[in-house]
């Protein structure tokens, strides 16, 4: 029973599809690691400097006191003394993530959606070039032009 499930499991497994989905999700936790590394050391230290030194993942509001009195200098250090904090700072990193994430989605599925397009169009031409030029003559049963009006074997007047 359990070698039969095993095999079973096996054969899932190995399908194309499962091996492609993850693939994906193997790129795509890489690719969420960049971009919040790209967010964190890169986009915000500048919108930070310019909005007056501001360290956006040290911007957070206590809600309640911990065990050591405010101010806390840092969230690490207000976490530390068990306060309840908003972490404006964090949520503002997370938010840029998801629209620097969203917005490359966007641009890989504009290009399938281009690549898709052109395969129909060059699928639509080939069925266009496979189209029948000759039709039978139902009277000598010879192949013919489509558009011709009179059998060039028989000369048989052909009907519409």
């Amino acid at each position: 029973m359990f070698k039969g499930f095993l095999g079973e499991f096996k054969k899932f497994a190995m399908r194309g599809n499962v091996i492609d989905m993850a693939v994906g999700i193997i790129i795509g936790a890489a690719f969420g690691k960049i971009v919040d590394s790209m967010v964190k050391d890169v986009i915000m230290p500048p919108i930070g400097l310019l909005l007056g030194k501001v360290d956006f993942t040290n911007l957070f509001f206590v809600l309640k006191e911990g065990a050591v009195a405010a101010p806390y200098l840092s969230l690490d250090a207000a976490q530390k003394a068990g306060a309840v904090t908003l972490n404006i700072g964090l949520f503002v990193n997370a938010l840029i993530s998801f629209l620097i994430v969203a917005f490359a989605v966007f641009i890989l599925i504009k290009a399938i959606n281009e690549l898709q397009a052109k395969m129909d169009k060059k699928e639509k031409a080939d069925a266009a070039k496979a189209a029948p030029t000759t039709k039978t003559c139902p009277y000598c049963c010879s192949e013919i032009p489509l558009k011709a009006v009179r059998c060039p074997n028989c000369t048989s007047e052909l009907k519409e």
